[in-house]
């Protein structure tokens, strides 16, 4: 077990909650980044593999949670992305009903 591993797995996991409550308080997946993401999960799921495998100790916990909190945020992050889009079709359309000229 390093030290230093667990400070920057406390670290990481600290920024997290804040992150997901960032996400729940906006109800938008803008600024957020599908590819990033998933490379964090994989980050983590490599994490947790060597944990398991090598050096098996107390920091696979945090490994898990941090992994945990990552993809809450991610479903989180797809789950604004389609209320995004639906926003922006349903602007569009009242923008083009409001635009278009009345029939008589």
């Amino acid at each position: 077990m390093s030290i230093f591993e667990a400070l920057m797995m406390i670290g990481f996991g600290l920024a997290w909650p804040f992150n997901i409550s960032r996400s729940l308080r906006t109800k938008t997946a803008a600024g957020k980044s599908f590819l990033f993401m998933i490379t964090i999960e994989l980050a983590y799921l490599c994490g947790i593999i060597h944990k398991i495998l090598y050096s098996l100790d107390w920091i696979l916990g945090l490994y898990i949670l941090n992994f945990i909190m990552v993809l809450v945020d991610l479903l989180l992050m797809i789950r604004y992305t389609k209320l995004d889009l639906f926003r922006q079709r349903h602007a569009q359309l009242r923008a083009r009903k409001r635009n278009a000229p009345y029939k008589t």
